[in-house]
């Protein structure tokens, strides 16, 4: 399996190209802010070709590249419901007033072909298996990734802003909360093997073991425990 991932733009979100192998078909995830080039760029260098554009959740640092990217490519977008406004409404995903200066070179809007996710469906693409878990309480419409561990590949699950090294996901911006996101840890990241690599919406990768043994939130969860600590938190 091929995966080519980069931190694009002023929030330096991770987009990820996922395929079978270079010169075959493969699936984007999160093209955000300024992502554009760097998805042709990949792209390019691996001789692939898209089928379709996934998103963990609908603010604009993962989804500013939709329109151009699908557009380019003729290729759909899936979003899960509750986060589809934001696509042609960023600002209220912020909570900011309309008018008010967002990233001016952004164009924002839905590409031609949207399509929806739901919790527990099995996404077939580019020859590759997802498996689509809903995780509210950074958004409401926020969700996961995960892909089957193989002979030679384990588990991977990109978590979005649910989870990332060391932290997870803010929950002060509109539909965030903190009870849907410790239940979302509970329900959909505790229950993954150790070995399951974790590729996330912002910094480093990491693998279930390394959080569930050191990641204050998680611990927590782990714990039966509510969100004690005041560790900080992560995302746009």
């Amino acid at each position: 399996m091929l995966i080519a991932g980069f931190p694009a733009g002023a929030w330096g979100t991770n987009c990820y190209l996922v395929a079978p192998a270079a010169g075959e078909e493969c699936v984007i995830i999160d093209p955000g802010h300024e992502a554009t080039e760097g998805v042709e760029e990949a792209l390019k260098k691996h001789r692939l070709k898209p089928v379709a554009v996934v998103l963990t959740h609908g603010h604009i640092d993962h989804v500013a590249s939709v329109v151009p990217v699908c557009g380019a490519h003729d290729v759909p977008a899936w979003i899960h419901p509750e986060d589809r406004y934001m696509m042609s409404d960023p600002e209220k995903g912020i909570g900011r007033a309309i008018g008010m200066p967002l990233m001016g070179e952004i164009t924002v809007g839905e590409p031609d072909d949207v399509r929806t996710l739901s919790d527990g469906a099995r996404l077939k693409l580019a020859g590759l298996d997802f498996s689509v878990a809903h995780a509210p309480g950074h958004t409401k419409g926020s969700v996961s990734f995960q892909m089957p561990e193989t002979t030679d590949v384990p588990s991977v699950f990109f978590s979005g802003d649910l989870l990332f090294a060391g932290s997870i996901g803010r929950t002060d911006l509109p539909g965030g909360s903190m009870d849907d996101m410790l239940e979302s840890l509970a329900r959909v990241c505790l229950p993954l093997d150790d070995s399951t690599v974790v590729l996330s919406g912002h910094g480093p990768q990491t693998t279930i073991g390394q959080e569930r043994a050191t990641n204050p939130y998680l611990r927590q969860v782990a714990a039966g425990q509510g969100p004690s600590t005041e560790a900080p938190r992560r995302g746009m």
